[in-house]
């Protein structure tokens, strides 16, 4: 049996699980709470798999991996083991019981509604709705651009493939989660999570014996001339590595798809196993995805003569990042195991997109549509929810039908926006009586005015700026100020320290509504 039929094969009993899990949890679901939390009744087990197939998709895999794999070699491995003690052990352990306590006792459903209820304002509320909506759509077109690169490698689909594969995913993901929303993402997640841990097991394998070997694959990264340091463990560019640590890490601490994760979870005493198991599980995917990135230079490279294993764009002369993983399990693994890899990172992918269209539906029903619509019953709000998951996606897929944006690109801007926004006044509005409303706003602005502004000046290439481009790449700075990923971890750290600072100098909150939130706490102080 050939690739591509193995992997029809393997891709046909996927789907059909998929939607037979849709068609099962949708009798279960009766309620927009049903619908958006699971009735706030998940498990341990399937809000950490939940948590972790969230967190990684096709943008770690394909993008991430390949990008910093060729640019830090094997010290590209440490951006993994931060997701897993900065961006999965510690907000479980931080956050997991406060905000599933807090949103419980608040009645939130989406961050938003958290910020309306915490702070004592229907505009923060609208703000940041609006945020997680703009915001969740590029990173949601660049789950489908890591998606598209794999599957143009394996089906040789040509020019016009790369849209059919993202229209594909979008009706695959709009089936199960409008079918059957939070219960069918938290179900289907948990079997993408095995997917994932035994594929990325399987690629780290085959790309270390296809080299020789650990120790000889290591030796070959530290052979080649055009760039030192790849085989050591900081890397050539510790400074800059670290920015990608603080955005893929600390990032999921204000992301609202990541944060949705306690609001469901069944109980407080779930949060110590959930740790666990979540960080367990992100070790391994991100670790091993980031390690697997590692090696791509000894299967591709960007000298244009070697025309067999060249990936540079033409047109403008960058790297093709996104189409190295690729090309490194195209040459790397058996066919076999290449529809199993075509599965994990579908199986990675959907579970992401399935909690951003999820995420992003519920905020705009719940946040913005339902305070306008005071006849709105439950019924009709899952209708909404249901149309809005068909709008989110169709936008998706029209940004993501632009190959020119790359995936870590989207990506970062996302995340600079929404964790640059939401970090500080979520985090500190758990453990803060002081934090106040205007440092929220102030949260707001800065996070979404640093990521525009990087965006128009740095991000969209217009000529008006190229001399500014220019200027800053001659400064011959230790830290890229080009970067979307640096500008996104400033994003972060500016909202973190600012929102304690700026609460101590604005109007005090609300007495009783402190004490209202607060009081859902007590049961942590005995």
């Amino acid at each position: 049996m050939g690739t591509k039929a193995a992997t029809f094969c393997i891709l046909g009993i996927y789907i059909a699980v998929m939607i037979a899990i849709g068609l099962y949890t949708s009798r279960k679901t009766k309620s927009t709470d049903d619908f958006m939390l699971g009735g706030r009744n998940v498990g341990s087990w399937l809000t950490a798999f939940s948590y972790g197939t969230t967190y990684f998709s096709a943008v770690v895999f394909i993008g991430y991996a390949g990008q910093f794999g060729w640019n830090y070699g094997v010290s590209a491995t440490l951006i993994g083991i931060g997701n897993a003690v900065l961006g999965s052990m510690l907000p479980w352990l931080i956050l997991g019981k406060r905000t599933r306590l807090m949103s419980n006792h608040l009645g939130a459903k989406t961050m938003p509604e958290y910020f309306e209820k915490r702070f004592d304002s229907k505009a923060l509320k609208t703000a940041a709705a609006a945020v997680v909506f703009i915001f969740l759509i590029p990173y949601t077109a660049s789950v489908y651009n890591g998606l598209s690169r794999l599957f143009g490698m394996v089906f040789d689909l040509g020019s016009n493939g790369y849209v059919y594969i993202i229209i594909a995913m979008a009706l695959l993901s709009a089936i199960y989660v409008i079918l059957g929303g939070y219960s069918a993402t938290a179900v289907n997640d948990f079997i993408q999570g095995i997917i994932m841990l035994i594929g990325i097991s399987a690629v780290v394998i085959c790309t270390l014996n296809g080299k020789g070997g650990f120790s000889s694959a290591v030796e070959q990264l530290g052979q080649i001339e055009s760039q030192k340091s790849l085989d050591t463990l900081f890397g050539p560019d510790p400074i800059n590595l670290l920015g990608v640590v603080i955005l893929t890490s600390i990032g999921t601490w204000g992301l609202p798809q990541m944060v949705q994760k306690f609001y469901a979870i069944k109980n407080e005493n779930a949060i110590a196993k959930g740790t666990v198991i979540s960080t367990l599980f992100a070790l391994v995917v991100a670790g091993g995805s980031y390690f697997m990135g590692g090696f791509v230079r000894l299967y591709c490279t960007t000298d244009a003569a070697d025309t067999t294993k060249a990936f540079i764009n033409t047109s403008n002369g960058r790297p093709e990042f996104d189409a190295m993983v690729p090309a490194l399990l195209d040459s790397a693994l058996p066919d076999l195991l290449i529809g199993l890899v075509v599965v994990l990172v579908l199986s990675a992918s959907l579970s992401t997109l399935s909690s951003l269209v999820l995420t992003s539906s519920s905020t705009l029903t719940n946040d913005l549509i339902k305070p306008k619509v005071k006849s709105m019953t439950d019924k009709n709000e899952i209708t909404v929810l249901r149309v809005l998951i068909a709008v989110f996606l169709v936008i998706s897929v029209v940004i993501a039908c632009n190959k020119n944006a790359s995936i870590s690109t989207l990506m970062s801007y996302s995340w600079g926006a929404l964790s640059g926004s939401f970090l500080g006044p979520f985090m500190f509005g758990l453990f803060d009586k002081k934090t106040s409303r205007a440092a929220c706003w102030t949260s707001l602005c800065t996070g979404v005015g640093i990521t525009v502004v990087h965006m128009i000046l740095f991000g969209f290439g217009f000529d008006a700026f190229s001399g500014l481009t220019q200027a800053v790449k001659e400064l011959n700075l230790p830290i890229n100020l080009l970067s979307p990923i640096n500008a996104g971890a400033f994003a972060m750290l500016v909202s973190i320290i600012e929102v304690p600072v700026i609460s101590r100098f604005t109007k005090k909150p609300d007495e009783k509504v402190v004490a209202n939130a607060f009081s859902s706490l007590k049961a942590l102080e005995k």
